[in-house]
């Protein structure tokens, strides 16, 4: 690449790049994001262009940056705390199309699942599985639906849809690497069968009973693995769609988000085994604690993730326009 072609191709990232840093209007992990950009441009221009302004001008961005970062070391004491407070919500807000691109997916499989089931009887065994189903029979014909939330030891319980809960979000992640389809199939096998779930106790009149018992824990776990596709997407999107950046600094920039997303996601998984291992079990409780139940997880997944973050952004604009 000739050197005017790779200064027209980079200049308006690197002007970018500049404004945030005199600004200083930036977390460390974004400032570290943009420091791979920019290190990897340096390097690309030292091996093509050594002893050009241009190699001059990056190499001396680059070691601001670096000078900066090392500066906000001492401010890095309440990271851990910080990244669930405003990293880790402000980073899924950042991609909320690619959560939208992941709802789509997961709905449209959830339709095709209901909608199969009702056309086909084979169909709901066919994907849950024949135990399964006659298991369930068992137990409504008994009068006790769900009684298979019944049947583990809780503290068991909670650990093994932990880390199957887990296992699925870095699935769903790391498939992306199959340029976003592999994340796809992820979502599209888990919307059908929720899909095919649910109609399963449609047929039998209690998909009330079953949405006010599931959907307790469902809720975050649901939207946990939706974020966890929108996390692959990214991926995948990093190789696919690398904008300004070389494939690689895509990738990594999307390797580095989609891993910042998926570990953020732990703590709610934990929260959707408890709910599932210790709170679903009581399908005795009355209807109305379970529906405050399923509204309070949509309520803090409203609040954390889509306007606490919003707020923030609001803020930030603010700030800069003060500037």
């Amino acid at each position: 690449m000739k050197e005017v072609v790779f200064l027209n191709k980079n200049s308006d990232r690197w002007k970018e790049f500049e404004d945030v840093l005199a600004h200083g209007n930036i977390t460390p992990d974004e400032l570290a994001d943009l420091y791979i950009g920019i290190t990897d441009d340096l390097s690309y221009a030292r091996t093509f262009y050594p002893d050009s302004e241009t190699t001059y001008y990056l190499n001396r961005l680059a070691v601001k940056t670096h000078q900066t970062i090392y500066a906000n070391k001492k401010e890095e004491k309440g990271k851990f705390g910080r990244f669930w407070a405003r990293v880790f919500p402000q980073l899924v807000y950042d991609h909320k199309k690619y959560l939208l691109y992941s709802f789509l997916i997961f709905f449209f499989a959830m339709l095709i699942g209901f909608l199969s089931s009702a056309n086909d009887e084979t169909f709901v065994r066919l994907i849950l599985g024949d135990s399964y189903v006659n298991m369930t029979i068992e137990n409504i014909e008994k009068g006790d639906t769900m009684a298979v939330y019944k049947k583990m030891n809780q503290a068991d319980m909670f650990l093994g849809i932990s880390f199957n809960n887990i296992r699925v979000a870095f699935m769903a992640f790391v498939f992306g690497v199959m340029f976003s389809v592999g994340t796809g199939m992820i979502l599209f096998y888990n919307g059908v069968m929720l899909g095919a779930f649910q109609y399963f106790f449609y047929k039998y009149d209690l998909l009330g009973e079953s949405i006010l018992t599931i959907w307790i824990h469902g809720m975050p776990e649901i939207f946990s693995i939706l974020v966890a596709g929108a996390a692959g997407i990214i991926l995948g999107n990093s190789i696919l769609f690398p904008g300004t950046y070389s494939r690689l600094v895509s990738f990594k920039k999307g390797v580095i988000k989609g891993i910042k997303i998926v570990l953020g996601l732990i703590p709610i998984f934990l929260v959707a085994a408890m709910l599932e291992g210790f709170v679903t079990r009581y399908t005795g409780m009355p209807n109305i604690l379970r529906a405050l139940i399923i509204i309070s997880s949509m309520v803090f997944i409203a609040w954390y993730f889509f306007l606490l973050p919003y707020k923030q952004r609001i803020k930030e604009k603010h700030e800069k326009e003060i500037h």
